[in-house]
């Protein structure tokens, strides 16, 4: 979960000198915010090794959920 993410998101947006695409806005957000994006792989990493053994609990990769977020906010925007 990354904090502010409304706020970040819309200045990543306003960033950006090509078309907003989720691509464009995932490699943007990527340059912008290496902390964000550093805790959110850590957090997701946390949470993989505190499973217990032979229970799995489906969490998207760090990747697809920030690309999720990303595509929802645009549909929003545009």
């Amino acid at each position: 979960m990354i904090l502010d993410q409304d706020k970040l998101f819309k200045k990543t947006f306003e960033q950006l000198t090509e078309k907003p695409t989720e691509q464009n806005m995932f490699h943007a957000f990527l340059k912008l915010y290496p902390e964000q994006w550093k805790q959110l792989k850590i957090n997701f990493s946390k949470f993989n090794r505190s499973k217990q053994f032979g229970k799995t609990i489906p969490l998207p990769k760090p990747e697809v959920t920030l690309r999720k977020e990303l595509r929802t906010w645009l549909k929003k925007q545009l």
